[in-house]
Formats: C-alpha cells, sequence, structure tokens
C-alpha cells in the first residue's frame, strides 16, 4: 500500500552519485534513509570513492559501486561495467566536480536529478535533465534531502542511525570505558587554511581537564600534518591527554565519536559524524561558514567568525558572497579567539 502524500509508485531502483568528500558522504546517508523508509522495496546502489566506502560500509540494503581514483580513466569504464546493462529508473547526482560529472554521464538513467543552477558547475548541467530546487543559504544537510524530497518523500529532518562495526566499538571502549565524559579534539581539516592553532587546542584541553573531563583525546589520521599537530599540541598542554592520532581508522572514528562528550573541530569530516552520531560539536568557523557546512544539530555551539573574515579579506558583507565561499588565507583562522572557545566550551562539559 503506498503511503498517502507519496507518488502512486516508488522507482525500483536509484543510483546516487556521490564520490567524496567524507563529510559530504555521510550528509547523504539521510537521503539513503528516506529512500529505505518509504520505500523499502527500491534498490539503492551508490557510486562512491574508495575510502568513503569504507566510512559508511555497514549501511543495510545498499549496493556501493566503488570509484578508485587512483586508476583514472580505468575507474569510469570500472563503473560502467559494475553497471551495464541496468537502466536506473532514477539517477541522484549529487556532487558537481569534474570527475563525477563524467561518472554520471555513463549511467543510463530515467530521471536525472542533479544540483539548482546556482550550485551547479563543472559541466554539471549537461549530465542532468531535472534540478533541485534552489533554496537560498540552505544548510549542506538539507540541501542534500531536496534530492529526496523531489522524488516526492516528505524528508523533513534528517536520520543518520549509522550502524557500527563490533571490532571498531571494542576499541573505542577501550580508549573510552565509561561513555560520554570525555573531550574529543580533532585539530586538522585537509584544507590546511581550516585548521586553528596548536596553542589554543592545548588550552581547550587544559580546560577539559579542570572541568572535570579527564584527559582529552586528540584524534586523527596518519598523517604528516596530524602527526605534527598532535606533537605541538601535547607539548604545550599542562594536564595529560590521549593521542589517537593514526590509530583511530575511519570506522574507529565514528566509533570514539559515539562515545565522547563533545567534539572540538575545525569544519572536517569529524565535525559531521559526530552529528551523525548525536554527540555535541564546538565547531571552530572562519574559512568557511557553519551557517552552510556546520554540524547539524550543533550549530549553536560553533564559534563562527566566517563573517569577519568576509569584511576583511573580501571587503564584502558574507551574504553578498557566493553560498560555500571559502576564505582559505593565511590567518583567517586567527580570528577566533581562544576566550570565545572556551566559553562554549564550559557549559558542554558542565
Amino acid at each position: 500500500m503506498n503511503t498517502p502524500g507519496l507518488p502512486e509508485s516508488a522507482p525500483k531502483s536509484v543510483v546516487i552519485v556521490r564520490l567524496s568528500a567524507l563529510g559530504d558522504v555521510i550528509n547523504v546517508v539521510p537521503v539513503v534513509r528516506a529512500i529505505q523508509d518509504h520505500w523499502p522495496e527500491t534498490k539503492i546502489s551508490w557510486v562512491i570513492g574508495r575510502n568513503e566506502a569504507g566510512l559508511v560500509r555497514g549501511l543495510d540494503n545498499v549496493e556501493f559501486v566503488v570509484v578508485d581514483k587512483s586508476r583514472g580513466l580505468g575507474a569510469f569504464r570500472d563503473v560502467r561495467r559494475r553497471l551495464a546493462g541496468r537502466k536506473q529508473d532514477v539517477l541522484l547526482h549529487a556532487q558537481v566536480s569534474a570527475r563525477a560529472n563524467l561518472v554520471a554521464l555513463g549511467i543510463p538513467a530515467r530521471r536525472r536529478i542533479g544540483y539548482d543552477r546556482v550550485r551547479a558547475r563543472e559541466g554539471h548541467g549537461l549530465v542532468v535533465r531535472e534540478r533541485i530546487p534552489g533554496v537560498a543559504f540552505q544548510h549542506q544537510v538539507q540541501g542534500f534531502l531536496e534530492f529526496a524530497r523531489t522524488l516526492g518523500l516528505p524528508a523533513r529532518e534528517p536520520r543518520w542511525d549509522l550502524p557500527l562495526d563490533p571490532d571498531d566499538l571494542a576499541f573505542a571502549r577501550e580508549i573510552l570505558p565509561d561513555p560520554g565524559q570525555r573531550l574529543l579534539i580533532s585539530p586538522c581539516s585537509s584544507h590546511p587554511a581550516r585548521n586553528w592553532s596548536a596553542q589554543g587546542y592545548a588550552r581547550v584541553a587544559d580546560r577539559g581537564f579542570e572541568l572535570g573531563a579527564g584527559p582529552a583525546v586528540i584524534m586523527g589520521g596518519p598523517g604528516r600534518q596530524d602527526q605534527a599537530m598532535a606533537r605541538e599540541i601535547e607539548s604545550r598542554v599542562r594536564h595529560p591527554v590521549i593521542n589517537l592520532v593514526g590509530r583511530d581508522t575511519l570506522t574507529r572514528a565514528l566509533a570514539v565519536i559515539d562515545r565522547g562528550r563533545v567534539l572540538v573541530a575545525p569544519d572536517s569530516g569529524p565535525v559531521h559524524f559526530a552529528a551523525a552520531m548525536g554527540t555535541p560539536v564546538l565547531g571552530l568557523y572562519a574559512a568557511t561558514w557553519s551557517r552552510r557546512s556546520g554540524p547539524w544539530g550543533s550549530l549553536e555551539n560553533c564559534v563562527d567568525r566566517f563573517a569577519d573574515a568576509a569584511r576583511r579579506f573580501r571587503h564584502r558583507e558574507p551574504e553578498e558572497l557566493r553560498w560555500g565561499t571559502r576564505i582559505e588565507k593565511p590567518g583567517v583562522m586567527d580570528l577566533i579567539d581562544t576566550a570565545s572557545v572556551l566559553e562554549r566550551l564550559e557549559p558542554l562539559l558542565d
């Protein structure tokens, strides 16, 4: 029986194209959930990057078509081969990069839905036939949900319900035996200009310890930037910290964040991991605008200096800039003062 208000018939198949990045991939999960909630018989395929697929591999009843970017043009042939002989009912093209547009071009589908003209670029409009509505100053979580709403689904609020691997849960329990107690710090973005200072993070870690949260947990990948930042934070703190950098794989990070009390981080994938897991986030924003890419459910906790950055570096009001503008200039994150961060931290640890 069809749910009242839904289209007369559900599509037999939907393919989603969203290759990257980690935070965006996490924020596409509510689109998958909206389809599953209302059309449980619809077959969902997701064309996705290799690392990103590892992050959401536990999603039920989703076929992952993995794009290995290291294979160059071979990656596009892989996708075509995997989907050969299948004409999809619906293609949801939820990425505007040139690579994603090329991938989408090779996927036959009866309906091809993409971004509105303001958000589209790099030939995106050439490979779609329908567009989601353009909504001024729309948060990216709601932007993704527009794809579900364009299908006629009543998707208002996001639902993630990301499953966690038992081995990852065991790792997280070992690090954080008491859930909901520890302050987590994920100091690095893949965009270095979005990173705050080691000195600032050290003061945050110390204040968390003084407020009874115990040693802060520093998280991050195995790269040089993450390792160097963690070492510098360790050299500046007065109280103990736990350094997980390089040990917390993507799925381990989800499990650790799920057991944390609050996460402090710049605009990066982990703020969206925490939003998906329901863990409060104190986001640090100046190079980008939390109004668009902040952690869903924790926007009021962010220290956001994007408006100051727009005036200083672009000599314009933030509303006058193209939606999604990044101001990744040297010194932009220095607009975030430590006192404001500590002021936001204290009620989150109270």
